[in-house]
């Protein structure tokens, strides 16, 4: 193992696409000749994640790109090495996004073309459908651009709650306008996409948004030349596989933020058949799902004293119930829910990894966040659904359910978990007087929009900001199908997405979480586990909870122990 992530001397190698014969030298904080194989499901498309925001591209994108910060369990954490981010006036609602001094990887700063050029994409200034723009009621506007300062000053219509992310650097401005404008000079370039942005040029606008949408666009790894991977974060790309499945990264010399890598090179490849396995031999790091085939392999490695870190995946389990024929009414609904405790269907779905699915009570937030707190305390939760005291089959009858009636339950025939949970459900419900149907299906989705159902055992994505609440508990989303919507909910959702303040948003979250509960019609579980298995020799490795680089957001940090 120590040969292989210690490396005697640089190995000359033929690569798809390089930076190394006009690299800096490496911060010194790297140990020369260390290397990281990671297990990478992933695949590079495009170089601008921006426009092209598959899990992928945004994986690599969190290793070579820079920003203002990220979202971390629903919450933004603030990178001031990067720059900061203030509210400079309540009305107009205005917006300063002030660079400290980062340094793409050619040498060249970032600076206000960069934040303009991200400000446009963002704004929906390259977009191809312009009813996308004009859809949009907090359309902002750039009111100054301070060159010397490095900053630009964006107002909106009204407050908005994502004002912290809303501008980013994606992709070199100097770059897109080189390319698009036809400009050598790269200040030039970059003065050039000010003065396209700032005058609404249409001809120039629509040559800069063929780059920002086509130009770094990876369709043959052989092909891409060195300005396009240009990086602003703390790794650069190296080499990109023939497929795009394969990326490998080398720390970049000009990033200057607080922390700076420590491994030499980090190797993101297919994880294989069987990742677990190959841990400890040809892969320092893999991520897995628990199933009842890897759980005694990982145990195994448990005790040799492989790190196995439990993280989620962004995604919650839940009961929904169709609030029709004996679930017309909510009383129904309630009793159906008492009498199917969510630690007795937790344990029959995850069977020995139970302790490794995190409980919870919200369909909005996720346990272990700063807005899990106040919306479980606010949602009312604990005291209707997550009450299930008393006798569960003399509260159906009193909700005026018969003893046997039936209950026709759609769930994932594939999936061992909530294969497990209907097994588990058919036990408990029966005890207290329902008939459990088994209304199963290999297709899930279908099955939910044809709404043939009375309960169903779902994964859903916990959302991440007000247009996906909307999505789903809106009056047009999802929820409108089974008629659990509520006018109400939806001004909430709208309060929620001019509301600038974080405290203030997370209050707004618990209220639509009680509208939700109020109705009976959902009962969360918990949340997806996602498991993270590392090498003894590697450290520093911390996986993020959700679905946005859940492993490469920790990629700075990663290390290998000194021999």
């Amino acid at each position: 193992m120590g040969g292989r992530r210690w490396i005697a001397a640089p190995i000359a190698i033929a690569v798809v696409a390089t930076l190394a014969a006009c690299a800096p030298a490496v911060p010194e904080t790297v140990v020369q000749g260390t290397e990281i194989t990671a297990g990478w499901t992933g695949e590079l498309t495009s170089l601008n994640a921006a426009a092209a925001p598959t899990p992928g591209n945004i994986d690599i994108a969190q290793a070579v790109r820079a920003d203002f910060g990220d979202v971390v369990d629903g919450e933004f954490v603030p990178d001031e090495g990067f720059g900061t981010v203030s509210i400079v006036s309540d009305d107009p609602f205005t917006v300063r996004y002030d660079l400290a001094e980062p340094v793409w990887s050619d040498g060249i700063p970032l600076d206000a073309a960069d934040l303009l050029l991200g400000w446009a994409g963002a704004a929906g200034e390259f977009a191809t459908d312009d009813a996308v723009v004009a859809s949009d009621p907090a359309a902002p506007e750039v009111t100054k651009v301070d060159e010397f300062a490095r900053s630009i000053e964006v107002t909106y219509a009204q407050p908005v709650i994502d004002w912290q992310q809303r501008v980013t650097v994606p992709v070199p401005a100097h770059i897109v306008g080189q390319r698009g404008l036809d400009i050598d000079d790269p200040m030039e370039a970059k003065q050039a996409v000010i003065r396209a942005v700032q005058s609404g040029d249409a001809g120039d606008l629509a040559s800069l948004a063929k780059i920002w949408n086509d130009g770094f666009t990876v369709d043959d790894p052989s092909e891409l030349s060195a300005d396009l991977l240009l990086s602003s974060g703390p790794f650069r790309i190296e080499k990109v596989g023939d497929e795009g499945d394969s990326v490998t990264l080398v720390p970049n010399g000009e990033f200057r933020g607080p922390v700076t890598p420590q491994v030499a090179r980090v190797r993101l490849a297919p994880p294989g058949d069987d990742p677990i396995a190959a841990i400890g031999d040809t892969l320092d790091v893999a991520q897995v799902r628990p199933t009842a085939e890897n759980r005694e392999p990982i145990r195994e490695l448990e005790r040799q004293d492989y790190t196995v870190d439990t993280s989620h995946d962004g995604t919650v389990w839940a009961v929904l119930v169709n609030p029709v024929g004996a679930f017309t009414q909510q009383p129904a609904r309630t009793a159906f829910f008492h009498s199917i405790p969510a630690s007795a269907l937790i344990a029959g779905g995850a069977g020995e990894w139970a302790q490794s699915y995190t409980g919870t009570t919200s369909m909005l937030s996720a346990p272990g966040s700063r807005a899990y707190d106040i919306v479980n305390e606010d949602s009312g939760f604990a005291d209707s659904i997550g009450s299930p005291d008393g006798d569960a089959g003399a509260e159906r009858e009193l909700s005026g359910v018969a003893t046997g009636a039936p209950v026709c339950v759609l769930y994932d025939r594939t999936s061992p978990f909530a294969a497990g949970v209907f097994a588990a459900m058919v036990q408990s419900a029966g005890e207290a007087g329902w008939s459990i149907q088994d209304c199963g299906t290999d297709d899930l989705d279908a099955a939910l929009d044809a709404g043939r159902w009375d309960a169903a055992i779902v994964r859903e994505a916990i959302p991440q900001s007000p247009a996906q609440i909307l999505a789903r508990w809106g009056t047009s989303g999802k929820a409108a199908a089974i008629g659990a919507t509520d006018p109400a909910r939806d001004e909430l959702v709208a309060q929620l997405a001019r509301t600038a303040d974080v405290y203030e948003g997370r209050e707004v979250l618990a209220q639509i979480e009680a509208s939700i509960v109020r109705m009976a019609v959902a009962m969360p579980l918990a949340v997806n586990p996602r498991l993270t298995i590392v090498d003894k020799d590697v450290t520093g490795i911390a996986p993020r909870t959700g679905a946005v680089a859940p492993l490469t957001s920790s990629i700075v940090q990663w290390a290998v122990v000194p021999k």
